[in-house]
């Protein structure tokens, strides 16, 4: 049993994805926190030494990877799905939903972290808003999505096992 928790940074993904894990009794993986164990550096640093291309490969290393997994909630990136491939592995091999929020509300939950690479630029919420445009095409080929805005962790967690239950119950998986 695997459960991907896709969607752009700032929409709950790991914090949720950590309580989603616990209820479920699974391991919780970060994607960027084990991509960041395995350069020795952290994600901004990674941008800035070696390029968002190289990050990227990494992603998608890390996709396939986890996909070989059993019994995991995984956060993943905020763009990793923006790769078809990573995308339609992810599909194939687990519960994919997509967390999304308003462009304020992100910006809020991100402007004190410096560790957003993306977002260190003189207009972030303008780059905020610039990025979810660019990745919803992307974002809108995940069937099952939830609006985290303004939901408490504990109501986006139940929504997940409400929808993974159904998911399960249409799936046939055990």
């Amino acid at each position: 049993m695997r459960i991907f928790l896709a969607g752009f940074m700032g929409t709950g993904k790991s914090t949720v994805g950590r309580l989603v894990a616990k209820e479920f009794k699974m391991k919780f993986i970060d994607m960027d926190e084990e991509i960041e164990k395995e350069e020795g550096m952290s994600i901004p640093q990674i941008f800035r030494l070696k390029g968002e291309k190289y990050f990227r490969r990494k992603e998608k290393e890390w996709v396939k990877k986890l996909i070989k997994e059993e019994n995991i909630v995984v956060a993943l990136g905020g763009g990793t799905i923006v790769d078809e491939e990573n995308l339609e592995l992810l599909k194939k091999s687990g519960f994919i939903i997509l967390l999304k929020a308003e462009p304020q509300i992100i910006w809020e939950r991100t402007r004190h972290f410096t560790h957003r690479p993306l977002l260190n630029v003189p207009n972030p919420l303008e780059k905020i808003k610039e990025l979810l445009k660019f990745r919803e095409p992307f974002y809108n080929k995940v069937s099952v999505q939830i609006d985290t805005s303004f939901k408490s962790v504990e109501q986006v967690t139940a929504e997940i096992k409400d929808k993974f239950y159904e998911y399960k119950r249409t799936s046939r998986i055990s």
